[in-house]
C-alpha cells in the first residue's frame, strides 16, 4: 500500500501545502455485527500510529471512525480512540445504531451522532433517509444536514458548551411571551416552522393549536400572572395590611 509505504514522503507533501490529514478507517464496522470488532480496533491501533508520525512531521491530523455501533458500545469507542489516537479529533459517519430502518437512517444515526459527540466525537458525519438504499435528493440531503445540526446542538448543550443553550433560552422565552415572529426567526428551519403554524392558525393568537385556547398551559398562567401582580401593587398592598392591622368590628 502506498499511502504507508511512503507516508513520511506523503507528509512532508501535506506540510508544504498545509494540508491536514483525515485518516480513514477501511476496516469500520458496516453493521452491528462488525461493530468493535478485531479487525476494527487492529486498524485503529495502526491509525494511532499513523497519528504520531504525521504529528512528528508537523501535520495536523484527525481519525475517522465506525458507522454502525450499538448505542451501548458508542462510549467506549471515542473514549479508545481518544486514548490509541493521542486525542486526535474524531470524525464519525453517526454511528448508525440500528439496521432495520431503511430510509429512517439519518434518524437512527443522528442518535448515535448524538452520543458520540457528547462522548467526545470534534466532527459528525451527516447521513441522509436513502443510505443503503439509493444516491441522495436535495430533499435527502436537507433532512440529513437538520438531523445533523439537531445532534451537535444538543451535545453541544449536554456538555455546558459556553453559549450552546443561549439560543433555546432564547426561543423558551419567546414562547412564553407568544412572539410568535421571533420564535419564527429563532428557528433553525424558519420556513418549516412558519408553514406548520400557518397550517391552522394565525401567527398573531396567543395559543396553538396543540392544546387550543381554553387549555393553553402558557396562556393561563400568564393571565394567572397577572392577576397576581394586580395584587402585588403597592398602592394595594398598604391597602391590605391596614385592614390586617385594624381591631375586627365588634358585634
Amino acid at each position: 500500500n502506498p499511502m504507508y509505504e511512503l507516508f513520511d514522503e506523503i507528509s512532508a507533501i501535506m506540510l508544504e501545502y498545509d494540508v491536514t490529514y483525515s485518516l480513514g478507517d477501511g476496516l469500520r464496522p458496516g453493521c452491528l455485527a462488525d461493530a468493535s470488532d478485531e479487525a476494527q480496533f487492529a486498524e485503529l491501533d495502526v491509525l494511532g500510529e499513523l497519528v504520531v508520525r504525521a504529528r512528528a512531521a508537523g501535520v495536523q491530523v484527525m481519525v475517522e471512525g465506525p458507522g454502525h455501533v450499538p448505542f451501548d458500545q458508542i462510549e467506549m469507542n471515542v473514549k479508545r480512540q481518544q486514548e490509541v489516537c493521542d486525542g486526535a479529533p474524531f470524525y464519525v459517519l453517526g454511528p448508525i445504531v440500528s439496521d432495520v430502518f431503511p430510509g429512517y437512517d439519518h434518524i437512527t444515526s443522528t442518535i448515535g451522532a448524538t452520543a458520540a459527540a457528547y462522548a467526545g466525537a470534534s466532527f459528525l458525519c451527516y447521513v441522509t433517509p436513502s443510505e443503503h438504499l439509493a444516491l441522495p435528493t436535495p430533499e435527502d440531503v436537507k433532512a440529513g444536514c437538520i438531523a445533523y445540526k439537531i445532534a451537535a446542538h444538543a451535545a453541544d448543550v449536554a456538555r455546558g458548551i459556553p453559549g450552546a443553550r443561549d439560543w433555546d433560552d432564547r426561543m423558551s422565552d419567546a414562547r412564553a411571551n407568544f412572539e410568535w415572529e421571533k420564535q419564527f426567526q429563532l428557528a433553525f428551519d424558519s420556513d418549516t416552522a412558519r408553514d406548520i403554524r400557518s397550517r391552522d392558525l394565525d401567527t398573531d393568537v396567543d395559543y396553538c393549536s396543540m392544546c387550543g385556547h381554553d387549555w393553553c398551559a402558557m396562556r393561563i398562567n400568564k393571565e394567572l400572572k397577572d392577576r397576581t401582580d394586580h395584587f402585588s401593587e403597592p398602592g394595594l398592598v398598604t391597602s391590605v395590611n391596614q385592614s390586617k392591622t385594624e381591631d375586627p368590628p365588634k358585634t
